[in-house]
């Protein structure tokens, strides 16, 4: 039997996380949503990497938890995938998802608390719980609705129905949808934007708009802006006509 893992590659600023489980479709097993936030704890903490990009194995992005650990998530600690998704959300550098194939359940899950998810046109959305007689967590509901509405969440969670990557698209729950051969010189085009704009810039917006930084964070953010000289970098760099050379990183 193949092993399930997460495989985390860096490249340059770049780091990606692959979900690896190829007997069952890159199905995330309680190991794996266990690691996955020290995985991210780690790559957080690393200076060098300035976006992360989760996708999946072999054309599959996550077919959702894997099943076969279902009796250890409902006896023990059902906590564990929210517990992950939690902290992928919260990741404080800009995330991607690069999504082909199945993007279903816990995969769906892991997707919606990135920052950006850019589609294969094979890609497939889904959230089948009602399926399986099962309640869909809670703050992965609430995620899900505040992404693509009160109204398209619920088609989602009463049908359990796979939409395609176009349906998805209109509805929002993805931002792009092209090729399968062209979904990874997009990614890298857009993590290599990414990774030239203001750290300050990005850091602080992905706070603002999560809604994680109060009246204090916004003044400390501001006294940032201030005084890391990001700011007269990128005016100067605009005057100049050149890329700007920005310095800040968190401290």
């Amino acid at each position: 039997m193949a092993v399930a893992e997460l495989v985390v590659e860096v490249t340059g600023s770049v780091a990606t996380v692959v979900i690896r489980n190829p007997d069952r479709r890159n199905a995330m097993t309680p190991a794996m949503w266990r690691h996955l936030p020290v995985l991210l704890d780690g790559l957080e903490a690393d200076p060098v990497v300035r976006t992360l990009v989760l996708t999946g194995a072999d054309g599959t992005f996550c077919a959702g938890a894997d099943l076969g650990g279902l009796d250890e998530l409902l006896t023990g600690d059902l906590g564990i995938a929210v517990a992950a998704e939690e902290r992928l959300a919260a990741f404080a550098k800009p995330t991607v998802a690069a999504v082909r194939g199945a993007c279903v359940g816990g995969g769906c899950q892991l997707a919606v608390a990135c920052d950006l998810r850019i589609a294969a046109q094979d890609a497939r959305f889904g959230v089948p719980p009602a399926r399986l007689g099962l309640i869909y967590p809670a703050p992965t509901t609430r995620r899900l609705a505040r992404l693509i509405g009160p109204a398209a969440a619920k088609h989602l969670l009463f049908t359990g129905d796979l939409v395609d990557a176009e349906r998805a698209l209109r509805v929002g729950l993805v931002d792009e949808v092209l090729p399968g051969a062209e979904l990874a010189d997009r990614i890298d085009a857009l993590t290599r934007t990414i990774a030239q704009r203001s750290q300050l810039s990005l850091v602080a917006a992905k706070e603002i708009v999560d809604g994680r930084a109060d009246d204090d964070r916004i003044a400390w953010w501001q006294r940032q802006m201030r005084d890391s000289g990001d700011a007269r970098e990128g005016v100067a760099a605009f005057h100049e006509r050149r890329p700007a050379r920005f310095s800040w990183t968190p401290p």
